[in-house]
């Protein structure tokens, strides 16, 4: 029996968060809506698998897959693993926070697992790592690696090119699973569009951890 439109609204699950307004997105306090085939869920343990041309959307964010398996823990914050089907790559996609008359812009990012983490508001990419940045339509940063967690509260990323979730070498990371990266000139550089100001809407920002900032 086919399931469509699920809802999972859980907006009073942010309030723990409240203290980080300035810095959280609106996203995490909008109700959860997945599009599936088929569901399987478990009360008991708060769990809920969907299968087949799986969308998610919360907010600005939007999660395709093959499968999505959702869990909430007890706080009632939300987790989300999507599963692509094979040979292909799980989608994500979120709208920025700019300043009022900036070009909007928009994070995309592509895997063949992704990971969300609703209490740490981090995205991790996993096998085939791919994330970009939109600025009023037009591309403007793109990095590849085999993992890459991206965390939506500092606008921060890490990449790491040579192994996969299971700390092994990756044979799909890339060309000799190399990280790549093509960044936009900062401002005030020769020929460089102008940009918005740092905070928010900052250009991406590398790390040398690969826990995306967290602590």
């Amino acid at each position: 029996m086919k399931q469509r439109l699920f809802s999972l609204a859980l907006a009073t699950a942010l309030v723990a968060m409240a203290g980080l307004a300035q810095a959280e997105k609106a996203d995490s306090a909008k109700p959860m809506n997945i599009e599936a085939d088929a569901l399987r869920h478990d009360e008991l343990k708060q769990t809920s698998v969907f299968t087949g041309n799986v969308v998610m959307t919360k907010g600005t964010i939007v999660l395709r897959g093959a499968q999505l398996d959702v869990r909430q823990d007890p706080e009632g914050y939300q987790y989300g693993v999507v599963t692509a089907e094979p040979g292909k790559r799980a989608f994500f996609r979120q709208k920025r926070d700019t300043q009022p008359g900036q070009p909007e812009e928009f994070v995309e990012g592509e895997g063949e697992v992704i990971e969300y983490d609703g209490k740490a508001d981090l995205v991790k990419f996993i096998r085939r790592g791919e994330l970009r940045r939109y600025r009023g339509g037009q591309l403007s940063d793109e990095i590849t690696g085999s993992i890459i967690v991206y965390n939506n509260l500092t606008d921060v990323f890490t990449v790491d090119g040579q192994k996969t979730s299971g700390g092994q070498p990756s044979s799909t990371a890339g060309q000799g699973g190399r990280v790549r990266a093509v960044l936009a000139p900062k401002d005030g550089t020769p020929g460089a569009q102008p940009r918005a100001p740092a905070t928010p809407g900052a250009p991406l920002q590398p790390s040398d951890s690969l826990d995306g900032g967290k602590r």
